[in-house]
């Protein structure tokens, strides 16, 4: 489970503004400043079909997304298939910086593969890719059909199915592929009304107007009552930055009993990384109504296991890992990361992404039992033996 990068955008929304590229749409051309891998191209191949995947160094996603699309151009290539790998929105503060940013970063997550890379600072190809298709997140794919049109723009946990489609032909015209593109856009629309309001908080946050920011968390809220990220957002600006532990816990407490209404995974694993998370301070918090909604929301994550895949287990178990840590049940937490460490060796994945999850786990169970452990050949040791 990986959550969605968002892609930098320098323009404000413009309620006018709509999808120009689209399923069945020519495919623009591709103007980069450098390859850092593969040769050059500036157009594609009629014959060929092209998935072109945007992706950042900063998005938790974007390297094993990247890293299973190599998997993919593998298992096709015979059928003329082959993937693009866009860097396009790099932050860094020189193109060069940028650059070097992307290249030590594919390294890391394709050490051994042959997929073309391609890097782009002077925002063209966000321009004509990205923007043109109300796309504000990455990863994110398109592919390119035989006669060079677009096919399909959307999230790659959905590609091998649409590829396989579009492969023998079926994809463009089938009442699935227009289904899919009504939502994308719509979607997008959404997305771009989503920013504008980001964009108004975070302007009150950064200058601290804190009450032209609760009053746009509350219109957002209300507006837009399905993005896990802007409550996330609401509980980490009053606890994190205001230290309003009043208004916190209250809307602290709101998330985890709409998660818990909900039943969604992610809702409940949103809810639990505020409730226990690490990344502010929750002292002036109750310990003892905290620890109990965490047991709700860790016993309402369990019984989602059977409809998890290995990964999502093994996100869930960490996070449930935590809460049982911090009620004291030790060996408990030990057990379930072990657990899961088992669920990620078991599945069919890249090795370097399969690495970095067995990593993420191992240096969580290093902090719980207090030394260096392995699994396998890959080991970690506490933060305080390092």
């Amino acid at each position: 489970m990986f959550l969605a990068h968002e892609a930098p955008d320098k323009t404000l929304w413009r309620k006018d503004m709509i999808s120009s590229l689209n399923i069945h749409t020519p495919a623009p051309s591709i103007k980069v400043k450098a390859w850092l891998r593969g040769d050059g191209i500036s157009n594609f191949q009629l014959g060929k079909i092209y998935i072109l995947e945007f992706f950042s160094t900063t998005c938790s996603g974007c390297g094993p997304a990247l890293a299973r699309l190599a998997q993919l151009q593998e298992k096709y290539s015979d059928m003329g298939v082959e993937v693009i790998g866009v860097a396009a929105h790099e932050k860094a503060a020189t193109a060069d910086e940028a650059k070097a940013q992307v290249d030590a970063w594919v390294a890391k997550w394709l050490p051994n593969s042959n997929i073309r890379i391609a890097f782009d600072h002077s925002g063209e190809m966000d321009e004509h890719w990205m923007k043109a298709s109300l796309s504000f997140h990455v990863p994110k794919a398109f592919i390119v059909d035989r006669d060079g049109s677009i096919a399909f723009i959307g999230d790659t946990d959905e590609l091998e199915d649409v590829l396989l489609k579009v492969i023998d032909g079926s994809w463009r015209a089938s009442a699935e592929a227009k289904d899919a593109e009504k939502a994308r856009i719509a979607e997008g629309e959404s997305n771009g009304s989503y920013n504008a309001l980001r964009d108004r908080i975070r302007a009150a946050t950064e200058i601290e107007d804190w009450k032209t920011a609760l009053a746009a968390f509350e219109e957002g809220i209300n507006l837009f009552p399905d993005r896990i990220s802007l409550r996330q957002w609401h509980v980490v600006t009053l606890i994190g930055r205001m230290r309003d532990m009043e208004a916190g816990w209250i809307a602290l407490a709101q998330f985890a009993r709409d998660a818990i209404e909900r039943n969604s995974e992610g809702w409940l694993l949103a809810a639990m990384q505020e409730v226990l998370g690490p990344h502010y301070d929750h002292s002036g918090l109750p310990l003892a109504e905290r620890l109990s909604m965490g047991k709700e929301l860790s016993e309402r994550i369990l019984k989602l296991y059977p409809q998890q895949d290995a990964l999502s287990r093994a996100v869930s178990s960490r996070l449930v890992a935590l809460y049982y840590h911090e009620s004291g049940d030790n060996g408990r937490a030990v057990d379930l990361l072990e657990q899961a460490l088992k669920f990620v060796d078991g599945e069919s994945l890249p090795e370097v992404e399969k690495e970095f999850w067995l990593l993420r786990l191992l240096h969580t169970l290093a902090e719980y039992k207090g030394e260096q452990v392995c699994y396998g050949e890959i080991c970690a040791a506490p933060r305080k033996q390092r």
